[in-house]
């Protein structure tokens, strides 16, 4: 891994966390037949996306709906098991 890509890398992402996803999610979409959107000296994949960040042509986004207030309400209490009917002494968590 080039140092000098990791740096510029991190001054649009400064998260690590984050920017280690993005990186190797790229890195991934590459080894797999996807195309470069720079031209790189290094064979290194990650040092490809790592560059591709560095430069601005990569970005990501959260999904809100992980978020939201809907997806963190529990799902509805299972019906109990054998007889058909919805247990009322099961806690609702």
């Amino acid at each position: 891994m080039n140092n000098a890509y990791l740096a510029k890398a991190k001054e649009v992402i400064p998260d690590p966390q984050i920017l280690s996803v993005v990186a190797a999610k790229r890195a991934r979409q590459l080894a797999a037949g996807g195309r470069p959107m720079i031209k790189c000296d290094s064979n290194n994949l990650l040092d490809v996306a790592l560059l591709e960040i560095g430069e601005g042509l990569l970005t990501y986004e959260f999904d809100d709906a992980v978020d939201s207030p809907e997806a963190a309400e529990p799902a509805p209490a299972a019906e109990a098991a054998g007889t058909g009917e919805k247990s009322s002494d099961m806690p609702s968590w």
